[in-house]
């Protein structure tokens, strides 16, 4: 199992959370703050079996408008390990 925590823009953070839903990912968004300027960022942790990690960075790729400067990052994506949840 992994965890994938996905920090994007505020304007991509629904349409990628209901690709992810859409796709049956268990997903939750986190409004969150940060990079220069203080932008508006949504940070979405999403649960993955191992050998559907690829399908959700693709979802999340897909999904994210492109960027006009070819510098920019669209999303930063971790990939963590889980060894163990419950749910309660």
């Amino acid at each position: 199992m992994k965890m994938l925590v996905t920090i994007l823009n505020d304007e991509d953070s629904g349409s990628v959370y209901d690709a992810l839903h859409g796709a049956d990912f268990p997903v939750t968004r986190i409004d969150s703050t940060g990079g220069f300027l203080h932008q508006g960022n949504s940070t979405l942790m999403i649960g993955a079996d191992d050998s559907r990690v690829d399908e959700a960075i693709d979802l999340i790729n897909v999904q994210c408008s492109p960027s006009a400067d070819p510098i920019a990052q669209r999303a930063t994506v971790f990939v963590l390990n889980v060894e163990h949840f419950e749910q309660i």
